[in-house]
């Protein structure tokens, strides 16, 4: 499965290289990759743009059987699922996901939330894949500014 997350994180690499959060992720299909994807928000002005939700538009968009197809296939993702993907891919029946480091903001997988017990559904985690590598793009990123996020709205106090 290294091979597979390696890919990922060159699909993150390309986030990474638009501004964006790096975070890169196949779908799996009988061992073949059905969709792939990256994090474009910022290049979309688009907060649900994650790489996850980019793969399952591509499925629903290619096939017509998509529920079945998505019921069988694997995520591989750089990072744990945010709780809106883990919920979203619960929600699709996924029955397997592989991530490479926690995602301790925002993770839907047991890092923040564990999303799983809210769905009637069974999903086979793998956790920690490449994870150090993974890790490494993410703190690259936030060491950054992102040019296109909002301007701050915390109020300071003005000397008097």
């Amino acid at each position: 499965m290294e091979e597979r997350m390696r890919y990922c994180l060159e699909l993150a690499n390309v986030a990474l290289t638009f501004g964006e959060v790096p975070v890169g992720c196949i779908f799996l299909y009988k061992d073949e990759i059905i969709a792939e994807g990256r994090n474009n928000v910022n290049e979309t002005r688009n907060a649900t743009r994650h790489a996850e939700r980019n793969c399952i538009d591509l499925i629903v968009e290619r096939n017509e059987n998509w529920k079945e197809i998505l019921a069988e296939t694997t995520v591989v993702v750089t990072v744990e699922p945010c709780i809106m993907c883990a919920a979203l891919l619960h929600s699709l029946n996924i029955p397997k996901i592989i991530y490479g480091c926690n995602n301790d903001r925002f993770g839907g997988c047991g890092s923040v939330m564990n999303i799983l017990p809210f769905y009637n559904t069974v999903c086979d985690i793998t956790r920690g894949v490449l994870k150090d590598e993974a890790m490494t793009l993410l703190q690259t990123f936030y060491k950054g500014t992102n040019p296109n996020a909002p301007a701050s709205k915390v109020k300071t106090k003005k000397k008097k």
